[in-house]
């Protein structure tokens, strides 16, 4: 019994290895881990404003009068994350909006939702002004009647 016909790959056509194929080919065309970062940055920016904690007869209460401002930039974050992952054209104003709100939220949130926030937004965002669509060998060459002109 020989392996010669036998594929290299036996479950390389399964349907768990074309959607990781897929999803690979969609987060190499956009600044995939640059929206993730905004998205993640929402969360503490989001949170801590509203935290309460109880310790048995002990609560901790982070309730500020910045929590309407919190909520508005975290909200923005979170549509500037989508808006980095499904319409990539518009990077270098997501980015740059995401970098303002990172520092913006410093003064407002609890200092940028103890400095997590800010530095995920500030790191997503100059990710999103950083990549830019890779250039294909198609992409790079002169037509064919111009290359000496």
């Amino acid at each position: 019994m020989t392996s010669v016909g036998a594929p290299a790959h036996p479950h390389s056509g399964s349907g768990l290895a074309r959607a990781r194929r897929t999803f690979r080919t969609w987060r190499r065309t956009r600044p995939f881990w640059a929206g993730l970062l905004v998205l993640l940055a929402a969360a503490p920016i989001i949170y801590f404003p509203y935290f309460n904690l109880s310790l048995g007869a002990l609560s901790v209460a982070m309730s500020t009068t910045a929590g309407a401002g919190s909520l508005v930039i975290g909200l923005t974050l979170i549509v500037l994350g989508g808006l980095l992952w499904f319409q990539p054209i518009i990077r270098f104003f997501a980015g740059c909006v995401a970098v303002f709100l990172g520092v913006l939220s410093l003064p407002i949130s609890n200092f940028g939702g103890f400095f997590v926030g800010t530095l995920c937004a500030a790191t997503g965002g100059l990710l999103a002004l950083a990549w830019g669509p890779v250039n294909t060998p198609d992409d790079t060459e002169e037509p064919p009647g111009r290359a000496g002109e």
